[in-house]
């Protein structure tokens, strides 16, 4: 399922803009503490360096992924999620605006 919309959250204001703009996202703190951002990523191939594991939730379009280490592309569509590992780094590649719920931690 979907996630359609997060209550209880407090919301950053100011974007995060990467990637001259292909990459736009907003950070949000849950009521428990719990840290989040949502985004979207507009056609391109682009790499993301990880610190902590996140999961990467797509609530619209879709993407296809490649771990660091992996040769094989996957896709992720809306309503599916995958796991980057801490410490590590993935590609992702779109052809139509992907929107996205990214979880950290």
């Amino acid at each position: 399922m979907t996630t359609q919309k997060i209550d209880g959250a407090s919301v950053t204001t100011q974007a995060n803009v990467y990637f001259d703009g292909k990459c736009v996202s907003h950070g949000l703190t849950l009521a428990d503490g719990t840290k989040l951002s949502v985004g979207v990523i507009l056609p391109a191939t682009l790499t993301f360096n990880t610190g902590a594991p996140e999961i990467m939730e797509c609530v619209g379009g879709f993407c296809e992924y490649k771990l660091d280490g992996s040769t094989e592309w996957v896709k992720s569509s809306a309503g599916e999620k995958f796991n980057v590992p801490g410490n590590s780094k993935f590609e992702i590649r779109v052809t139509e605006p992907y929107h996205y719920i990214c979880h950290f931690g």
